[in-house]
């Protein structure tokens, strides 16, 4: 029996359904029990439950660095990728056992409370990258400042490889990322900001899928 401390989405420890959860250095972790124990075949719903689990992990991995830095501030005693991975867990799976797939709309690459970009989209460009370009609500509003900097984030799931870049300034409304390597997959791509002292960031926008032209 597992004991939830924090509520559905915080700490616990021992066994809740099909997940352990433990503390390490005071930071809470989770991981999958084993399908099944030696000589017991696993239910239905404990087959579904992996799946969606192995999905998700397979999801963070691939910039698990990245989650442990724009996670860091949302997560509560628990790891930016543990807190990601329970973003992802939550709702951006969707289908039925055992094809199922990840909404990336519904992905949130970083939460906080800095302002993102009051619009924002990625389209495909020459030589094998991908170009993003958003729009300000204006210098003064909140926290935003034009000397916040780009954070995009590009996702193929064919390769299960992500490439992420911190770039231009909010004030320059425009920045690109090299993707070369991804030439002729689909990328599902994210938009951020972070304040100039790290210190903040804001939720990310997700930018939609892009074909990425060959070179």
């Amino acid at each position: 029996m597992g004991r939830i401390r924090k509520g559905v989405l915080g700490g616990f420890s021992g066994t809740v359904g099909t997940v352990i959860g433990g503390s390490w250095n005071g930071i809470d972790y989770m991981r999958s029990l084993p399908t099944f124990k030696k000589g017991r075949t696993p239910s239905q719903a404990q087959l579904e439950q992996q799946a969606r689990f192995a999905l998700g992990v397979r999801f963070i991995r691939s910039m698990a660095d990245l989650f442990m830095i724009t996670y860091n501030k949302y997560a509560n005693k628990m790891s930016g990728v543990n807190s990601g991975l329970s973003n992802v867990l939550k709702g951006t799976i969707t289908g039925s056992y055992p094809s199922y797939t990840i909404l990336y709309s519904l992905v949130y690459i970083s939460r906080g409370s800095l302002p993102n970009a009051l619009s924002a989209t990625a389209i495909a460009a020459a030589g094998g990258s991908v170009q993003f370009n958003w729009v300000n609500a204006g210098a003064g509003i909140g926290k935003e400042s034009p000397n916040d900097q780009v954070l995009v984030v590009a996702y193929c799931p064919e390769l299960n490889r992500a490439v992420y870049k911190k770039g231009a300034l909010r004030s320059a409304l425009t920045d690109s990322i090299q993707l070369a390597g991804f030439a002729g997959k689909v990328v599902h791509t994210w938009i951020t900001f972070t304040s100039a002292d790290i210190k903040d960031i804001s939720d990310s926008i997700y930018t939609g899928q892009v074909t990425v032209l060959s070179e």
